[in-house]
Order: structure tokens, then sequence, then C-alpha cells
């Protein structure tokens, strides 16, 4: 099955522009959101991400109608490999079934992971300043919302989202991540399985 993503960012825009393209393309199931790209917790954008199934391919007119980044971009890639589901963007010529469309996002992950190797160095050279200069005081230690954290754990352990893309939306590091899971699945995170309040 065809299956087509739209999105504008707010209720007053029109849709037909991206609907027009998708009939023309015999897409077979639109799922259309009308909220901002800044992440991934879209209504619709959640549905289409558990209907896809094996075989189907997922079309949007452009990759920044389905992610705000390119980090975003490959999580949902990802995401949607591990369904058996391909994906097309028409704008970027991106598409997974060709050769040249899975090269063109083996270039956008290249281009990421230049990216955040940049951010990091600038980073070490903004704590070693700071270390230098006697204001560094680490980093604080991340406290998620119990019931943000809950939902996106739900929904991680039912397949709907992976731990990367989960990593992302609360703003976590692999290891602190699991550690919070850990905490989560022993009660030690307020509103963990046991319903315990989160040790110190």
């Amino acid at each position: 099955m065809k299956v087509g993503y739209v999105r504008v960012s707010t209720p007053e825009q029109n849709t037909i522009r991206q609907e027009v393209m998708m009939q023309e393309l015999g897409v077979d199931k639109i799922f259309i959101d009308k909220v901002s790209g800044k992440d991934t917790a879209r209504q619709e954008f959640q549905d289409m991400m558990a209907f896809v199934r094996v075989g189907d391919t997922l079309i949007v007119e452009s990759y920044s109608r389905l992610a705000r980044s390119t980090r975003d971009l490959l999580d949902i890639v990802e995401t949607l490999r591990s369904k058996g589901v391909e994906f097309i963007s028409k704008k970027e010529a991106i598409d997974t079934c060709t050769p040249a469309g899975r090269l063109m996002l083996t270039i956008f992950g290249g281009l990421y992971q230049f990216e955040r190797e940049c951010m990091l160095d600038r980073q070490a050279e903004g704590i070693a300043a700071a270390k230098a200069a006697g204001k560094y005081k680490g980093r604080q230690r991340i406290e998620p919302d119990a019931q943000q954290f809950k939902a996106l754990y739900d929904k991680w352990k039912a397949g709907e989202m992976t731990a990367v893309a989960m990593q992302r939306t609360l703003g976590m590091t692999a290891p602190t991540f699991y550690r919070r899971v850990k905490d989560y699945e022993t009660g030690k995170l307020t509103g963990g399985k046991t319903g315990k309040t989160k040790s110190k």
C-alpha cells in the first residue's frame, strides 16, 4: 500500500497542493497533520507510524513535512526500515527503493554525523574555557516528566518508537536514557511501575 503523510504548521494553512500530489502518485491512504513539526508528538504522525506495515511505502512531498532535522529524519527512516516500510521524499529525490535514493539518505547521515562532531568539539572547547575560568559546574541531572516518560515508554515497548527517537524526544544521551528506564522499571522514577517516588 502507498501511504501519504501531509503536514502544514497551523490549522489555517492549506493542504490541497500536497493532497493533489498524493492523488497523482496513486496514494491509497493519507494522514494529515496541521501542527508544528518540531517533534514527533503529532497525532496523525503517530497514527501513520502505527498503521504502516511490511511492504508499504510512505510518501511525503518533502522530508521537512515529516521531520524538522536530519536527526529526526534518520530516526524515522530507521523505524520505517525496521517495520519493512520503504520511504520516498519527492523534493529531495530520496527513495529507499532505489540505489540512488539510498545513497542520498547515506549522504544525509554523513552530514548529520559531521555536524554533530563539530558541535561536540565546540562544546568541549567551551567546557575547557569555563573550567579554566572556574565557572564550570558540570551537567545537571536530567529528571524527565514522569507522565511523558510513561507515554513514550509504552510506545517504545509496543514497537511504535525506537529507543533513539525516545532519547531525542527526552533530550537524553543513551546512558542517561537507560538509567532512567531502569529507574522507571524499578519504581524509582515518579510514576514508575510501582508508583514510588524516585530515590535521592
